[in-house]
């Protein structure tokens, strides 16, 4: 006897594709050969800026229809694109460099496509905080993107003071408008000794990458007026809390646990030092039986 499983396409039938194409963020030879073939193949190209990115497109020979897909139209032209979709017309978008969709217009189209039944192939590439956060010599195990910080200073600070405790390495993109002043936001609430890596430009002419704490990155950056020109990225490392233990607590335990019971002498210590009362009962138990 023979079972049959029926496994259901999750896909609507009849449909076209949604292609996430990455583009390059600075250098064209970046630019994948699957993302070419796609952009070649699909109906239309949903661009964030069509005049900024027909010369990506003049330059690689391809000549698809753009059609225009920003912030300011994103409601409008998504409903648009999803009717295409459900056509059978493959779609692709792309924003004006990079990944599309991190810190980039797609949101709505993406998730509609979704909703629809619409399949979303993601053609991966350069993405700006990806490469910065690789080459900025931080922790890389654990990090968060945070995109831009608000532009307004009052609303800025908030915005960092909830981030000062952020355990996490964090992946900022900086306008080149408010450069100093974000950077002098970053010291103020996270602390000049603060280490972090400022990424300009990456893959371009005048990529710069410099490593160095907060307080030194806001210095250079004020004397160097270069550095406020052009697409940055900035990698801060997050906070470390260092345990607060009293300067005499090995003699404080020591002298205790000669005089009273374990768990009597943790307690008085915890009271005396701060430090946690189950990690002082462990490190009195250790001095006992060393003792013995």
């Amino acid at each position: 006897m023979s079972i049959k499983i029926s496994i259901k396409n999750p896909y609507a039938v009849g449909t076209g594709t949604l292609y996430i194409v990455a583009t390059p963020i600075g250098n064209l030879g970046d630019i994948s050969t699957r993302a070419i073939e796609m952009l070649k193949l699909v109906e239309v190209i949903a661009a964030e800026d069509t005049r900024h990115s027909q010369r990506l497109l003049s330059y690689l020979g391809i000549s698809t229809h753009m059609q225009a897909y920003h912030e300011h139209n994103e409601e409008q032209q998504a409903g648009r694109l999803i009717a295409r979709l459900l056509q059978g017309e493959s779609v692709a978008i792309i924003s004006d460099a990079g990944t599309p969709l991190v810190s980039d217009p797609g949101y709505r189209l993406v998730a509609q496509a979704h909703e629809q039944g619409i399949k979303v192939v993601p053609i991966p590439g350069s993405c700006a905080a990806i490469a910065a956060m690789s080459a900025a010599g931080l922790p890389s195990d654990h990090f968060c993107f945070e995109g831009f910080p608000p532009a307004r200073q009052a609303a800025r600070l908030k915005y960092l003071q909830l981030l000062s405790e952020e355990s996490r390495t964090m992946v900022f993109y900086i306008s080149c408008h408010r450069v100093v002043e974000t950077l002098e936001d970053m010291k103020a609430v996270f602390g000049q000794q603060r280490p972090a890596t400022f990424a300009r430009e990456l893959t371009k002419t005048y990529e710069t990458i410099r490593k160095a704490s907060l307080g030194e990155l806001c210095a250079w950056v004020a004397e160097d007026e270069m550095q406020s020109k052009g697409e940055m990225v900035l990698v801060v490392s997050g906070s470390v809390k260092e345990k607060s233990v009293h300067p005499l607590l090995d003699e404080i335990l020591q002298a205790l646990v000669d005089e009273l019971p374990i768990k009597q002498a943790a307690k008085i210590a915890s009271k005396i030092t701060g430090v946690n009362k189950n990690e002082l009962y462990e490190a009195a138990i250790k001095l006992k039986n060393k003792d013995d």
